[in-house]
């Protein structure tokens, strides 16, 4: 073995015995733990609430959304109509939430539809409605805690799990809310 191959082993080890996260491991019991407690309750935040019901209301088609979404993926940066979706009240509430704790990466709220009511940070897309991180926690109106895979984020450069859960007006399920968290510093 060359010396270069046994530095490259010896870093291995020492990566696999430091409990570091890896994409495709699943969330620890620590990010589920999160996720079915404090995530959770945020999901009936009044603000959020209002804001997902006041979308709802809109009673826009999936066309529209969907129009939207095209409209989204073609933009670069952060246009007038992105950014107001993190200076809303809701916005203002997420970005509140993400400076709480160190884990946070991201966090968004979506309508019905799966559609951005309001975010901390810029999205990828505007529609989510076709994601398991929507369908899962919606749950067609039934609402459920949805936690991914790690990933490897490119944007954050860091691994994270997105912890998702239903947004209830009262009993009844009307959007859901995802957590972008650093798997490495949920403690």
């Amino acid at each position: 073995m060359t010396k270069a191959a046994a530095q490259v082993m010896a870093v291995a080890v020492l990566v696999l015995l430091s409990g570091a996260v890896s994409a495709g491991e699943k969330a620890s019991q620590k990010v589920v733990d999160l996720g079915r407690t404090t995530l959770l309750k945020v999901g009936t935040d009044p603000v959020i609430v209002k804001a997902v019901r006041a979308e709802n209301a809109k009673g826009k088609t999936l066309a529209q959304v969907k129009d939207m979404d095209k409209k989204w993926l073609a933009t670069p940066g952060v246009a007038d109509y992105m950014k107001a979706l993190m200076t809303n009240e809701c916005g203002a509430r997420l970005k509140g939430i993400k400076k709480s704790a160190p884990y946070y990466e991201e966090i968004f709220v979506m309508d019905n539809q799966g559609a951005n009511v309001c975010m901390s940070d810029k999205t990828s897309d505007y529609w989510q409605g076709d994601e398991d991180k929507f369908i899962e926690s919606y749950k067609g109106g039934a609402g459920a805690v949805h936690i991914s895979d790690v990933k490897f984020d490119e944007s954050s450069q860091s691994y994270v799990v997105q912890v998702s859960v239903p947004v209830k007006d009262g009993g009844k399920v009307i959007g859901a809310i995802t957590f972008g968290l650093n798997a490495d510093k949920v403690q």
